[in-house]
């Protein structure tokens, strides 16, 4: 099975065109209608919606650690720094993620990119 991604408000529009382009199953918080959720909450409805949350959002890194210390389970956060990855890289390096991974082997778990 695939890894389907929930795109944060933060991400740029053409990483999302890029990746339906290719195929990957995406939907951003926007067209979910997210957009102004806190952080917590967005990382709670991707995983009610069985997917991994992409950002590029500090501040999503900071839950994501808290929740590993906790133990409080999530469905897995991908993370690239906006000034260190090209939209090209990010958008190869998650249709990676998405067609050889699977949704399983990212619960609790943070992924950096660049790969």
């Amino acid at each position: 099975m695939a890894v389907a991604l929930y795109m944060d408000h933060h991400v740029p529009r053409a990483i999302t065109i890029g990746l339906r382009l290719r195929g990957i199953d995406v939907v951003t918080a926007f067209e979910n209608g997210a957009s102004r959720m806190e952080d917590p909450e967005l990382l709670d409805r991707a995983g009610a919606l069985g997917r991994v949350l992409f950002s590029q959002d500090d501040d999503l890194l900071v839950e994501a650690a808290s929740r590993q210390e906790q133990k409080r389970a999530f469905s897995g956060l991908i993370y690239a720094h906006p000034l260190r990855i090209s939209i090209g890289t990010c958008i190869r390096d998650l249709e990676l993620i998405a067609k050889a991974g699977e949704p399983e082997d990212l619960i609790d778990r943070v992924q950096f990119l660049p790969l």
